[in-house]
C-alpha cells in the first residue's frame, strides 16, 4: 500500500472523506452547493411601451422623457451605457408585436405571422392549421370618421356585454369572437378558405380617417373572400351596436360609443422558438396586453397578468414590480412591460405621457429595484427602453430607432453621458443596433465604455 493510499484507507474509515465509489457522487453535491452558494446574474428589462417622443415647443424643446421627473433613471444613468436599437425594420408593420418581437431578439422574417395570432395565445387560445386570427378593436366613429381607436378606453364589464352580443349576432362555424381587454379582442375565422393576406389600417393610426374608404383588402385573389367577409361584419356590427343599451348609457354620459368593430392584422398559428434555446436565458414577461403575454407563451416564458393591470395610468405598477422581482427566483430574465404610455402618446394626451413615465420611474422601476435588494443576493443588470416611438403630436407609431439604456453588474459606464433621454441615447456608444443585438449585448458578460 502506498503512503497516499494508506491515508487515504484512514480519513475514509474516520469519516473525513466519502467511500472511494461515492467520491464522484460527493463531489458533485459539493460543487453544486458552492454554484448555490455564489451569487447569479439576474436580468430585467423594463419596456416602456411608446414612450420615445420629439422635442416639444410647449416643453422647451424638450421631450416628454426629458421633462418627466424621473429620479430613478437618473441614478442608473449615473454609470450606465446609452444607445439605439431598430425595432420596426421597413418590410414589416409599424406595431407592438413587431417591435416587442424585434427587443427579444426573434428573428422576424422566421417568426412573424400578424398579431391576431399572437394575442389569441395571450388569451390562451391556441390555433389549429385552419383558423386565422385577427386582432379586433372595438372603436367609435361619427358621421364616418374614426374618432376614437379604443372607444373610450372602454370598460372590462361594458366591453364583455358587447363581445358577447356581437359573438351571438356574428357567430358562426365560421366566425367566433373572443374577449380581451378594454376594447382589445379576437376574431377567429376558420376554415381552408381564409387568408391572412389582407391589407389594413390600424385603427390607433387612423384617427380622422373615413373608415369606409380604408375596409379591409385582399392582397391576393384566394384573399378575397376574407377581405369580403370582413367587410361585411363590420358593417353589421355597426347596425347592431348603434342603439345598443351599453352605447345609449355612454352617450348619457358624454362618453364615446362601441359602435364599430375593426379587424386587423390576421395571423395563423406562429412558429416562435423558445426564449430559452435562442439565448440560453431562462426568460418571463409581464404584461397587462394580451399580444405581450402571447408573445411570452409562444416563446415558452413564465407569462403573467399581475392583479390590477389594466393597460392604462389606473394599473398597477407596484404590484408589476414585486411581480418581477419574484419570477427572478425562478428565472434568469424578466421582461416588464408598461402600456400606459403609449395609449397617452395614441390620444395625443402630453400631460398624462409624463404622468406615465414619472409614474414608472417612481413606482414600478424604484420598487422594483428596493424590493430586489431586500430578497436578493444575485448580480443585477438593468435595461430601459420604449419598443416604438408614438409622437403625441403625431399619435401613431414611428419607424425611428428607440433609445435605450443598460446598467448594473459587469457595465463600465459612459465617461460623458449621465441621464437617460432620446438626446443623449443618440451620443451613445451602441447606436443602430437591429436582430438579436440588444439581447446579445444585455446578455453579454461585460459591457464596455
Amino acid at each position: 500500500m502506498t503512503h497516499f493510499a494508506f491515508w487515504g484507507q484512514l480519513l475514509r474509515s474516520g469519516g473525513i472523506l466519502p467511500p472511494r465509489n461515492g467520491i464522484y457522487s460527493w463531489y458533485a453535491a459539493y460543487a453544486a452547493e458552492l454554484k448555490a452558494r455564489r451569487p447569479e446574474m439576474k436580468y430585467v428589462v423594463f419596456l416602456i411601451d411608446g414612450m420615445a417622443d420629439d422635442p416639444l415647443p410647449e416643453l422647451g424643446g424638450k421631450t416628454p422623457l426629458e421633462a418627466a421627473r424621473t429620479p430613478t433613471l437618473d441614478e442608473l444613468a449615473k454609470n450606465a451605457q446609452f444607445g439605439t436599437f431598430v425595432t420596426l425594420p421597413d418590410a414589416f408593420p409599424t406595431s407592438s408585436d413587431v417591435a416587442n418581437m424585434s427587443v427579444l431578439g426573434w428573428d422576424l422574417a422566421t417568426a412573424y405571422t400578424g398579431r391576431g395570432a399572437i394575442e389569441s395565445y395571450g388569451l390562451g387560445v391556441p390555433l389549429d392549421d385552419e383558423t386565422v386570427a385577427f386582432r379586433m378593436n372595438i372603436i367609435t366613429v361619427k358621421d364616418d370618421i374614426i374618432e376614437d381607436y379604443s372607444a373610450g378606453h372602454i370598460s372590462e364589464p361594458e366591453a364583455a356585454e358587447i363581445v358577447a352580443f356581437l359573438a351571438e349576432k356574428l357567430g358562426s362555424d365560421k366566425v367566433r369572437l373572443q374577449k380581451g381587454v378594454s376594447y382589445r379582442h379576437v376574431l377567429y375565422l376558420k376554415g381552408k378558405e381564409f387568408s391572412p393576406h389582407v391589407a389594413y389600417d390600424k385603427p390607433d393610426s387612423s384617427h380622422g380617417l373615413k373608415w369606409r374608404e380604408i375596409l379591409p383588402r385582399a392582397t391576393t385573389p384566394e384573399a378575397e373572400p376574407t377581405a369580403d367577409l370582413l367587410r361585411r361584419l363590420i358593417l353589421k356590427s355597426q347596425d347592431l351596436l348603434e342603439d345598443h343599451p351599453v352605447n345609449q348609457k355612454r352617450r348619457s354620459m358624454g362618453k364615446n360609443p362601441a359602435n364599430l368593430i375593426w379587424p386587423w392584422s390576421g395571423g395563423r398559428k406562429p412558429q416562435i422558438p423558445s426564449f430559452e434555446k435562442l439565448h440560453g436565458k431562462k426568460g418571463s414577461i409581464i404584461s397587462a396586453v394580451d399580444v405581450i403575454l402571447g408573445l411570452g407563451l409562444l416563446g415558452e416564458m413564465e407569462s403573467l397578468r399581475p392583479e390590477g393591470a389594466t393597460g392604462f395610468l389606473d394599473t398597477n405598477y407596484e404590484n408589476k414590480a414585486r411581480a418581477g422581482v419574484d419570477m427572478l427566483r425562478r428565472n434568469d430574465f424578466v421582461y416588464i412591460h408598461v402600456e400606459a404610455v403609449d395609449e397617452c402618446g395614441h390620444l395625443g394626451d402630453l400631460p398624462n405621457k409624463i404622468k406615465g413615465i414619472e409614474d414608472c420611474d417612481a413606482r414600478l422601476i424604484k420598487v422594483f429595484l428596493e424590493e430586489y435588494r431586500l430578497v436578493h443576493t444575485d448580480k443585477l443588470r438593468i435595461m430601459v427602453l420604449p419598443d416604438h416611438p408614438v409622437p403625441v403630436k403625431l399619435r401613431k407609431h414611428t419607424r425611428d430607432a428607440v433609445p435605450f439604456m443598460v446598467t448594473g453588474e459587469g457595465v463600465t459606464g459612459d465617461a460623458k453621458l449621465k441621464s437617460y433621454s432620446e438626446t443623449t441615447c443618440a451620443q451613445g456608444r451602441y447606436l443602430g443596433l437591429r436582430g438579436r443585438g440588444l439581447m446579445d449585448l444585455l446578455f453579454s458578460p461585460t459591457i464596455p465604455a
